[in-house]
């Protein structure tokens, strides 16, 4: 397994300090993708920044992702400037009466839409913002409860885009036979401990069992005192213009059907997203013409509009997956493997997998890239350790949802953020305690399974 040694460490590095200090993700990502092009190609750092980011562009998943994000930002537009949003909110507004009751319907809300991260993201964020407002909850606290329903839901559901993925890594990796990937998921689901774990944690910190820590417990002191959204902030996506378009009376329909028609959409094109928020686009389109909520003209100022929100968090999307390409290049993954492989043994293997593994997503912010390098390895080491393999599978699982929980330039972070109203590195910041306390109960869960079942 080649690598770089710890220079392998140092873009990681750099783009840690770099956004501690300024405070900006694009930023930091950007300079310390530079530090390792610097590191590979020396004096010609610029032309393999160039290349790298023209590879980025033109690989078919981000493109995947770009066009997306783009729809979401269409659809989300759609459904503010018809009313749809402010008709949702002032509904549940019958029903939820304090800022704990708004925290836990958002909690659900995430649960309930499983099939994907990002399509559970940037739906309950911006659904979400006007209810939570109402009782002075911070928009990093939404932000939080948000990007908790995200990975951390999707890998414990057998039908999400997640599940989907590992299930087609456990046939190539002869865990489970050719179509028996999602029957052998199944199997890891009591295994994906920090799923678990942090999915439970949400409750606790919205009732207040669990009190605002840190950079959390300033941001609630200062949303008390009226000031929701965080001062100083990057340019925010999804903050759109709330006015609703020709004195529409707004109307829960007009976000009923879209998302239902969302929802609907995805899981009948195999859960793909991009398929189902493009029907969900037309369809909203076709039925706010039927009943009159703006012209076609006005539809399409609005599908434009909001694909222009999406951009500053696309940008941060982009250069993650840069950074990406420096530390495959660098061989990161592969060093931190090779640098705790000697203290495997049968009962540790859970724990330090978990541990290692959580280090490199979080590191990186590549999630199915590493389950993709990682499960190879690990799932051959479990079965000469004669450790349980569900267990071994769970814990790999687990280090992936805990990264695309922590990481600050994770997909679903930025988009958590962005759909929130959220400042990128406030979101972060306040998250990354509770998602350390979720982090720290996984791996004493994956030490005692490891004593006793492996």
């Amino acid at each position: 397994m080649e690598h770089q040694g710890f220079l392998s460490l140092v873009p990681t590095l750099a783009v840690l300090i770099l956004a501690l200090v300024t405070r900006k993700t694009f930023e930091a990502l950007l300079g310390g993708a530079l530090v390792g092009f610097v590191i590979l190609q020396q004096g010609q750092f610029f032309g393999g920044f160039t290349d790298s980011l023209l590879s980025v562009m033109a690989d078919g998943t981000i493109g995947w992702i770009i066009l997306v994000c783009l729809l979401f930002g269409s659809l989300i537009h759609l459904l503010v400037r018809s009313g749809g949003a402010t008709a949702f909110a002032d509904f549940l507004l019958r029903y939820v009466k304090n800022r704990r009751s708004a925290l836990l319907v958002t909690w659900l809300m995430g649960i309930a839409i499983f099939i994907d991260d990002y399509l559970n993201a940037l739906t309950i964020g911006s659904s979400m913002k006007k209810v939570t407002d109402r009782f002075q909850v911070s928009r990093e606290m939404l932000a939080y409860v948000v990007d908790s329903t995200a990975a951390p839901i999707c890998v414990l559901i057998p039908l999400s885009t997640w599940a989907i993925f590992v299930g087609g890594l456990l046939e190539e990796t002869n865990v489970v036979e050719q179509g028996q990937g999602l029957s052998g998921y199944l199997q890891v689901v009591p295994y994906i401990i920090y799923g678990w774990v942090a999915a439970l944690v949400v409750p606790l910190v919205a009732t207040g069992i669990i009190p605002p820590i840190g950079a959390m417990k300033k941001a609630e002191t200062r949303a008390a005192q009226g000031q929701l959204i965080p001062p100083n902030s990057e340019t925010i996506a999804l903050e759109v213009d709330t006015e609703v378009a020709h004195n529409t009376t707004p109307k829960i329909i007009h976000f009923a059907f879209p998302i239902i028609l969302l929802i609907g959409a995805t899981i009948w094109f195999e859960i793909d997203a991009l398929k189902g928020v493009m029907t969900a686009v037309a369809g909203t389109i076709i039925l706010f013409l039927i009943d009159k909520v703006m012209s076609f003209e006005e539809a399409m100022k609005s599908v434009f509009d909001g694909m222009k929100l999406m951009l500053y968090a696309l940008a941060i999307v982009v250069m993650s997956f840069v950074l990406k390409n420096v530390n495959d290049q660098l061989g990161l993954t592969n060093y931190i493997i090779e640098q705790v492989s000697p203290w495997m043994n049968k009962s540790l293997l859970p724990a330090i997998a978990f541990l290692s593994l959580s280090l490199v997503t979080f590191a990186t912010g590549s999630f199915w890239g590493v389950y993709a390098i990682s499960l190879p390895i690990i799932v051959p080491l479990a079965q000469s350790l004669d450790v349980n393999i569900w267990l071994a599978i769970g814990s790999v699982v687990s280090a992936g949802a805990f990264g695309s929980h922590a990481c600050f330039y994770g997909d679903a972070t930025i988009l958590s953020a962005s759909a929130t109203g959220c400042n990128n590195m406030a979101h972060v910041l306040t998250q990354l305690p509770y998602a350390l306390i979720s982090g720290v109960i996984s791996t004493i869960i994956f030490l005692l399974l490891g004593m006793f079942i492996a």
